[in-house]
């Protein structure tokens, strides 16, 4: 009865209403500073540039998806007054609660796009929820990704902006509600990406002659999106450590 009340809501007053009823955790915040475009001015001595084409891309997600499967995540997590509480009863009557990412479907290829300025990333999805009975859906969703750079951890992340979900096949009742819980799930599953880890991005040059070695770390990482590929800009700081040569 509760959700049929909810439902009924939701037709009157659209997503808003689904969302403070069904409560949807806050998007995690990015770690570390935003990346930002090169300076106009040069790049400062010490600057290595990184490209990636679209091909390159292309190639880790064909990969992802026939070498270790399609990512699914799980639904049915909601948070209240700042606690999480998951909803045991929706997991009863076989319905799987789930959201699973596809190569392909709903007429979009699940990509990364570099265009306008910006990284887009299409994703198609299909999944189920027990709201109410099993509803099963399927769709994608436009979604952007941001650069953020932590100094301290040497770490360049990615975080994923949901910008519209589009759905097909579903009650328009529900169509609200489900917006709301695939936007969740990737928002809460997906974030942050960590694109470029610490033993990536930190170089260590052993100089035996000296017993030491010299370090190299990032202190600033600029990106520039052209049209089909990525450049990233990374700026290195050194130090010598004596007595680190190796033999």
């Amino acid at each position: 009865m509760r959700y049929v009340v909810i439902l009924l809501v939701g037709v009157l007053l659209g997503g808003t209403a689904a969302i403070f009823f069904l409560g949807v955790p806050p998007a995690k915040s990015a770690p570390g500073q935003a990346v930002q475009p090169p300076d106009k001015s040069g790049n400062p001595p010490a600057t290595v540039v990184i490209s990636l084409d679209q091909g390159f891309i292309d190639a880790v997600l064909a990969t992802t998806f026939s070498g270790l499967g399609t990512p699914t995540f799980q639904l049915g997590q909601t948070r209240i007054d700042g606690f999480e509480r998951i909803e045991h009863a929706l997991f009863q009557g076989g319905c799987t609660n789930t959201i699973t990412l596809l190569p392909e479907g709903s007429g979009v290829k699940t990509g990364v796009q570099f265009r306008n300025g910006s990284v887009y990333a299409p994703m198609a999805f299909t999944g189920s929820y027990n709201l109410a009975g099993c509803l099963q859906f399927k769709g994608w969703a436009q979604t952007s990704i941001k650069f953020s750079f932590d100094q301290e951890k040497q770490t360049v992340y990615g975080h994923v902006d949901v910008e519209g979900v589009n759905l097909e096949g579903v009650n328009p009742i529900a169509n609200n509600f489900v917006t709301v819980f695939v936007q969740s799930a990737i928002n809460q599953r997906v974030n942050p990406l960590v694109l470029v880890s610490e033993p990536q991005l930190s170089l260590m040059i052993p100089v035996k002659a000296s017993n030491g070695v010299v370090k190299a770390r990032a202190k600033d990482v600029r990106a520039e999106i052209l049209e089909g590929s990525l450049k990233l800009y990374l700026t290195y700081e050194f130090s010598g450590v004596k007595g680190q040569g190796g033999t």
